[in-house]
C-alpha cells in the first residue's frame, strides 16, 4: 500500500495547527510565569526569613539565627549569623515559599500560569493524536514527530506532580522556556511530512520501545532540572554560610526554591523511580533489533549511547547511596547522564549514521 495514499492530509494540517496553537499558549504561560516571579519577589521572601526565625534545636539540626527587623509585623531578610551543618553534611533550612513568594498576586499569576499550560497541553496532545490519526501509526516514527511527543509527555509529568499535591511549580517557568525551544526546534528544523516512515520501523514495538524511551526521557528530564536548580541553590545556601552575602537577584530568585537538600532528594526519586523504566527500554529494544535485524546488540550507536546512559545513571544512583560521593558530586554525575541521554536523542540520530539513522532531517 502506498503510505502516502494512506495520508489524510486534513489530519496532518489539523496537526501542524494544533502544534503551533499550543506554541501561542505556551508563550502566555511563559509571560504569566514571569509575572508569578516579579510580583512573588516583591515580599521579601517573608515566611522563609519568619521560618528561619524558629529555633530550631529541639529538631536536632542546625540552629539558623537571622538578622532582620520588622516592618509593619512581618519579618525581613537581612542575613543569618550562623549556619552549621547536620551530622549528613546537609542543612536544616527550610524550603522557600515558591515562584509566587508568599503573596496573594504572585499565587494568582502562577495559577494563571499552570491553568494556561494545561490548555497548551491539551492543545499539543491533540496535535500529536491527529498526527498519529493521519496515518494511523505511533506519533513517533522521526524526530519532529519524537519531539512533539517528548515535549507533551514532559508536561503531561509536571501536571501529574501538580494534581498529586507536589510543590513543583518552580519547575514551571523552565518547562515552559523548554517546551518552547523544543517545538521551535521541531517546528522549523527537525520538521518531516506525516507520510514518512521507514520500513524497519513497522513493527508493533515502536509502541513499546519508543514511547517508554520517550517517557524515560521526559522524566529524566524533570530530574535534571531539579538537580541543575540544586546546585545553584546549594552554592546559594554555602555562601550563606561562610558569611557572604549574595546579590539582589539571587536573593529574590533562589531563596524562594526548595532548599537544596529537597531539590537533591527530588531530583534522586525521579531519576531511580524512572531507571527500571530506562532498562527495560534497552531489553525491549534488543528484542526489536532480534526480531528487525536478526541479532539482539551489534554496538549501533544508538544501542551503545543507550547503554552508556544506563551505566551514568547507574553511577549517579550508586554515588547517591554512597556517603562520600552525595550531594554535588553526585549532582554532576547526574546532569552528565542527562548529558548522554541529549547526545542520545539528538547527537546520534543527526550526526552519526547507523541502523537508527531515521532522523528525518
Amino acid at each position: 500500500m502506498n503510505l502516502a495514499a494512506a495520508t489524510n492530509e486534513n489530519l496532518a494540517h489539523t496537526s501542524n495547527v494544533l502544534i503551533y496553537s499550543s506554541m501561542a499558549v505556551y508563550t502566555l504561560a511563559f509571560f504569566a510565569h514571569i509575572a508569578e516571579w516579579i510580583f512573588g519577589s516583591r515580599s521579601k521572601v517573608g515566611r522563609t526569613a519568619a521560618a528561619l526565625t524558629k529555633d530550631t534545636a529541639a529538631t536536632a539540626g542546625p540552629v539558623v539565627r537571622v538578622k532582620g527587623a520588622q516592618q509593619g509585623g512581618t519579618a525581613v531578610l537581612d542575613r543569618p549569623e550562623v549556619v552549621t551543618r547536620s551530622a549528613a553534611g546537609t542543612r536544616d533550612v527550610p524550603d522557600g515559599p515558591g515562584a509566587a513568594g508568599g503573596t496573594f498576586k504572585g499565587d494568582l499569576w502562577g495559577r494563571i500560569a499552570v491553568s494556561l499550560t494545561v490548555v497548551a497541553f491539551a492543545v499539543q496532545a491533540g496535535g500529536v493524536v491527529a498526527r498519529a490519526l493521519s496515518v494511523r501509526r505511533a506519533p513517533w516514527g522521526n524526530m519532529y514527530e519524537f519531539s512533539i511527543t517528548f515535549s507533551t509527555v514532559a508536561v503531561g509529568a509536571y501536571l501529574v506532580l501538580l494534581a498529586l499535591r507536589k510543590n513543583v511549580r518552580w519547575i514551571g517557568l523552565l518547562l515552559v522556556t523548554t517546551v518552547l525551544l523544543d517545538l521551535g526546534i521541531a517546528t522549523t528544523t527537525l520538521y518531516t511530512d506525516s507520510d514518512q516512515l521507514v520500513p524497519a520501523l513497522h513493527s508493533y514495538w515502536l509502541w513499546i520501545h519508543v514511547s517508554t524511551a520517550i517517557i524515560c526521557g521526559a522524566v529524566f528530564y524533570l530530574g535534571a532540572v531539579g538537580t541543575l536548580l540544586y546546585l545553584f541553590r546549594d552554592s546559594y545556601e554555602n555562601k550563606i554560610a561562610s558569611g557572604g552575602k549574595p546579590g539582589k537577584f539571587a536573593t529574590s530568585v533562589l531563596e524562594r526554591l526548595p532548599a537544596a537538600k529537597s531539590l537533591d532528594t527530588f531530583s534522586y526519586r525521579i531519576n531511580a523511580a524512572v531507571f527500571p523504566l530506562w532498562t527495560f527500554t534497552i531489553i525491549a529494544g534488543a528484542i526489536w533489533a532480534g526480531d528487525a535485524w536478526g541479532r539482539y546488540w551489534g554496538w549501533d550507536p544508538k544501542e551503545v549511547w543507550s547503554f552508556i546512559t544506563w551505566v551514568a545513571y547507574a553511577a549517579y544512583l550508586h554515588a547517591r547511596a554512597t556517603a562520600g560521593w552525595k550531594g554535588r558530586k553526585a549532582a554532576y554525575l547526574a546532569l552528565v547522564a542527562f548529558g548522554c541521554w541529549l547526545f542520545n536523542y539528538y547527537g546520534v540520530n543527526i550526526f552519526v549514521t547507523g541502523k537508527h539513522s531515521y532522523a528525518g532531517v
